[in-house]
């Protein structure tokens, strides 16, 4: 099997120039911010980070496809870049440091492409975590400083930890009842949102999490950081991967129960 680990390397190299462009931006008071047509912000950063990126990738790897949020899919061919430069734009424009870069590598395979590499880096939080393949997944501000990340050991709702998106988007696709009924039989809920449940639950820090609305760049990054963690990533139908539309993240203990409350198997 292929170890990844000099696409992991350029991922950090393309992750520390994203976190220079997208910190030069935060808070700045002229920061200008624009309303996509899904009535979701995109700011002035998101698109200066997404360029940068896909200027290095065509550089260093030429002969990858590049998906991105803004500028959507470049090339073809069995592998691929998923790019979301600033995930968590909404926290990004208010000021709140919960944001961060998601890059990751996918590569063509049984049941289409995977996640091989995964970099989500959080430079406003001073955080940054990273995966490949095969590989363990880990947590640190280089390659040469890191912690191996590994999901928690608990296996019982009453003393679980679950984060969960807004209420919101629960409620507009009618599964608001099964998370309310969820969040009644576990320890503790959080709504931390974005990217950072999906680490946590890597870190063994939040045992299981989910979130009804997702493109395939809000999950590519986190999917492979969680499964090389010990973790469990699937949509909430069930199927493994980044591709349902949807996520439920867990310590593979707890799945079950998760996909159970809300829609996945009954």
């Amino acid at each position: 099997m292929p170890d990844y680990l000099d696409d992991l390397r350029l991922a950090h190299v393309l992750a520390d120039a994203a976190d220079a462009t997208t910190m030069d931006r935060f808070k700045a008071l002229d920061l200008k911010v624009e309303t996509k047509p899904d009535m979701t912000p995109v700011s002035e950063a998101d698109k200066a980070a997404e360029e940068l990126l896909r200027g290095h990738l065509q550089r260093a790897r030429p002969r990858d496809a590049v998906l991105g949020e803004e500028y959507g899919v470049e090339g073809t061919g069995p592998r691929r870049w998923v790019i979301d430069p600033i995930d968590g734009t909404k926290n990004y424009v208010r000021g709140v440091p919960v944001w961060a870069t998601l890059i990751s590598l996918m590569e063509a395979g049984e049941g289409g492409y995977q996640p091989v590499v995964g970099v989500v880096s959080a430079p406003a939080l001073g955080r940054r975590w990273w995966a490949a393949k095969g590989n363990g997944a880990f947590s640190g501000r280089s390659l040469t400083s890191a912690s191996r990340l590994r999901v928690s050991r608990v296996s019982g709702l009453s003393d679980a930890s679950f984060a969960y998106s807004s209420l919101g988007g629960w409620e507009e696709r009618g599964r608001l009842d099964g998370l309310l009924d969820l969040s009644r039989k576990v320890w503790r809920t959080r709504a931390y949102g974005d990217f950072w449940p999906y680490m946590m639950v890597a870190e063994g820090a939040v045992d299981f999490c989910a979130e009804p609305e997702l493109s395939l760049w809000d999950m590519a990054a986190p999917a492979i950081v969680v499964t090389e963690a010990g973790g469990t990533f699937t949509g909430l139908d069930g199927r493994p991967g980044p591709h349902s539309g949807d996520a439920a993240a867990s310590n593979g203990l707890l799945h079950d129960e998760l996909l159970r409350h809300l829609g996945g198997r009954h």
